[in-house]
């Protein structure tokens, strides 16, 4: 399948990612975090060390990764009540921090991290499509600089992160495929995808559904085809922000 030349509503080419700005260090009291504004979604993440494992995992000599995620109450265009307030957790919230648990940790060497914890909390402060994209590329950015901090007092031999970890959006939106998608244009999607890729251009994890039709191989590769060069892109943005650690 072949990109339209048409621009979108917000005046981007098919192929063209929203503007970007990682902010590294934003959270002071954190031991690793990061802003994130990708377009209107702004997302901030940050990583916490503990120095103990889940009871399970007692004695193994290895450690472990897990993630929180939430939307602010005025993220969106309506107030959404916080999970306190409704005795449970919302079940959207748990589906994407179970992803960004997941594709994290398929990026550490988690016995390299010895018998210690990582807590990621992703925070979405403004939402405007790609939430969970934009918390797993921000998350990693966390993470790093978290470890590195470790990693340069002594406690660590190596970085235990082994690979790079990004993720983007695309779809299907009125017969054209649209690299990272805004909120009107996801919410228009007849096919939506979320990718997730390592610095090897390996997939770590692909969440992929179409809305009242079915979609074929050939769109399925489009869209793969589509995310790479944007994660390859994200990529170098992700390193500049960690180049001075």
């Amino acid at each position: 399948m072949t990109l339209s030349n048409s621009k979108r509503i917000d005046d981007r080419q098919p192929d063209e990612l929203r503007p970007l700005n990682f902010l590294r260090g934003w959270a002071k009291n954190a031991e690793g975090s990061c802003l994130l504004e990708w377009g209107d979604t702004k997302v901030l993440c940050t990583a916490t060390l503990e120095s103990h494992v889940p009871p399970w995992m007692r004695g193994r000599g290895s450690g472990w990764l897990t993630a929180e995620y939430a939307m602010l109450p005025r993220s969106s265009g309506k107030r959404i009540p916080r999970d306190i307030s409704k005795g449970k957790p919302d079940g959207r919230s748990v589906e994407i921090q179970r992803l960004i648990g997941r594709s994290l940790r398929a990026a550490i060497d988690l016995e390299a991290l010895g018998e210690r914890m990582i807590m990621v909390d992703c925070d979405v402060l403004q939402a405007d499509g790609g939430t969970r994209c934009a918390s797993i590329t921000a998350a990693w950015v966390a993470v790093y600089e978290a470890l590195a901090a470790l990693q340069k007092s002594g406690a660590l031999r190596t970085h235990p992160l082994k690979r790079n970890l990004t993720a983007v959006s695309v779809g299907l939106v009125d017969s054209e495929l649209l690299l990272d998608l805004n909120y009107a244009e996801d919410s228009r999607a007849s096919l939506d995808m979320n990718v997730v890729m390592s610095n090897d251009d390996r997939l770590v994890e692909v969440q992929a559904g179409a809305e009242g039709q079915t979609f074929s191989r050939e769109q399925l590769n489009g869209l793969l085809e589509l995310a790479t060069p944007g994660i390859q892109l994200l990529r170098a943005m992700q390193e500049a922000a960690i180049a001075d650690l």
